[in-house]
Parts: structure tokens; sequence; C-alpha cells
């Protein structure tokens, strides 16, 4: 009796260790009009690069036992270093020709978060909002607000003609030469006639994992919208929207148009329905991104892991750059929708 019990111990102990070391990381680099057809060889493969940097500098960390919120802040650093990407170095410009920054954390484990929108100065948003997340009592910071916190914090603070890049501005200028009135996300598709008034590519970045601790997080970083006017903020910083990790369900990072999914608290719904209606995480994530999302006018993506380390990654447009990496080490990095 006493081995049948001791057995069953170590396998109990087998188990449990067993889905605690489980971990992985996802990332994505934004969601949209991105087809093969369009993409040469080089812009694929300096994609393909640059998700993969991103995504070893998580596993890095995961790898020796670190934690979920530093591995997706990492992550997300070294997407916003990259000039292909819409979040800081490779920010697009408002309307008034600036580069205005927004970013959030969470940490599933504590439910702490941390945001911070419309800045110009910081060169890593995602660490300024893990800096209000951690240095002090707020969730979301602003504009010049949030810079003068985060010089007081320490963190790197640049001129901003570092976030200038050619490509951008000349987005700029074709979508004002247009439409004046008009706003685009990163990459536009404006081969179709009146394209410019609707948001065909997404350049957010953001990162989801699990830890060997099974702690989850999530982190999400954008420039927004070419020729964005007014100040305007998307869903990124969002906490609940465009950023959400629970432990107890999901971690989840958006990348669309951030008026639909602010609207529908897309990142925290998809939570909800694992939690209170007891859907598994790709079911409900479907049901945000391919039902509720798109039936409103929106469209867009996102990336996911549930407590067991599950992973999704749906959109609904014709693509979006996501890479995954697991306890094993494999990388996969996908562009296209087949």
């Amino acid at each position: 009796m006493n081995r049948i019990l001791l057995s069953a111990f170590l396998l109990l102990f087998t188990v449990t260790a067993g889905a605690q070391q489980r971990y992985a990381m996802v990332i994505h680099g934004g969601a949209g009009t991105i087809l093969r057809s369009q993409m040469t060889p080089e812009k694929e493969k300096a994609y393909t690069a640059a998700l993969q940097k991103a995504l070893q500098a998580g596993y890095a960390i995961l790898k020796k036992g670190g934690s979920s919120v530093d591995a997706v802040e990492a992550a997300v650093r070294v997407m916003e270093d990259s000039p292909l990407f819409n979040a800081g170095k490779g920010a697009v410009f408002t309307a008034d020709g600036k580069n205005e920054l927004d970013a959030a954390i969470m940490d599933g484990r504590t439910l702490s978060a941390g945001a911070v929108a419309g800045v110009t100065v910081i060169r890593n948003p995602v660490t300024a909002a893990r800096a209000v997340m951690e240095r002090s009592k707020h969730v979301m910071l602003i504009g010049k607000g949030a810079e003068q916190f985060a010089k007081e914090a320490g963190l790197e603070i640049v001129d901003p003609s570092y976030f200038y890049t050619e490509e951008r501005w000349r987005a700029l200028q074709r979508a004002k030469a247009l439409d004046s009135t008009a706003t685009q996300l990163d990459h536009a598709d404006t081969t179709k006639k009146g394209a410019v008034n609707r948001d065909h590519k997404f350049g957010t970045v953001g990162a989801v994992a699990r830890d060997k601790q099974g702690n989850l997080a999530a982190a999400t970083s954008t420039g927004g919208m070419t020729n964005k006017k007014f100040g305007r903020v998307g869903d990124a910083p969002v906490i609940g929207a465009g950023t959400y990790a629970n432990n107890e369900t999901c971690a989840i990072s958006c990348t669309g148009w951030g008026e639909y999914f602010i609207r529908l608290s897309v990142a925290k719904t998809v939570s909800d329905l694992i939690e209170y209606k007891g859907l598994t995480l790709k079911a409900a994530a479907d049901e945000l991104i391919m039902k509720k999302v798109p039936a409103l006018g929106g469209d867009g993506g996102l990336i996911a892991i549930d407590k067991e380390g599950n992973i999704a990654m749906p959109f609904n447009t014709a693509g979006m750059y996501r890479g995954t990496v697991t306890e094993d080490g494999k990388v996969e990095i996908r562009i296209y929708k087949d």
C-alpha cells in the first residue's frame, strides 16, 4: 500500500513539475495587408531575422528561470529598436510630423500594470510602462508627465530625431497627399481607391509569455497611426483593450484598428470568456477576432498564451508578423495567412 501511495505521489509530483516547467513566448509585429506577392526576399529575410532576435531575447530569460515580465519587456525592446516595426525607432509620424509612442505591460501574477501614451523622447516606451507599474501608484501616464517620470526614473531619453526614418516620413507625405483628413496605419494598402481612409496594416508590436513558475505577462508597444491628430491614442496602452494578463486565464497582446479593440475591450473579454464561460483559449480568441471585431467593421489580430501554455494567434487580415518559441527552444516564425 505504501508503495502504491509513493508511486502515486511521485507521478503527481512529476506531472506538476512538468507543468511548472512548461514555458513559452509568442510575439507579433503587426497584422494587415501583408502579401507574399508584395514582399521582397530581402525584406522578408529582414523581418524574419528581427522577429527571431526578439524571440531569442525573451527565450534566454525564460530558459534561465527568469520572469515572464522580464521576457516580454526584453522581446518588445528588441522590436522597438528596429526600424522595421511601428514602435520605438520605426514609429510612424503624426499629422504634426512627430512620433508619439504608446506602450503597456501587465503582470499576470499580481494583475499589476503600467502604461504610457503620447510620449516623444523615451527610447523604449515598454520600459517606461514597466517603470509606471513598479515605481508609481498609477497605471497610465501620458505626454510630458510620462516623460518627466521616465527622466526621474533614470530611463534612456533621446532627441525626437532618433525616431525619424525616411520610410515613415514618406508614408506621412503620401497620406497627406491622398487625403489631408485621413489617418493611416503602418504600411496601409493604398493600391485601392479610397484605401487611405481604412486601416489595412497594423504595426503594433507585442509579446506574451509563460515562465517556468507558471506566471503570465503581456506587453504591447506602438507608434499609432500615420497622420493621426489631436493626441489620438489606440488600444495598445489601454489595459483590457490591447493588453492584458491574468495567471488564472491568459496573457494577450493585440494589434489592429484600435478604436474597435477599445470598444470591445478585446483582451479582457477573451480572458472573461475563458474564466466565466469555460471557453478554450482558441475559441475565446476566435470569438473576438473572427466574429466580434469584424462585425463592428474593425480588423486585426492578437497573440495569446493561457495558464497551461497553450498558444493562439488569430487574425482576420491577409497576414500578421508572428513567432513562437517553446521550452525546447523550437522557434517558428510566420508572416502570411497560408
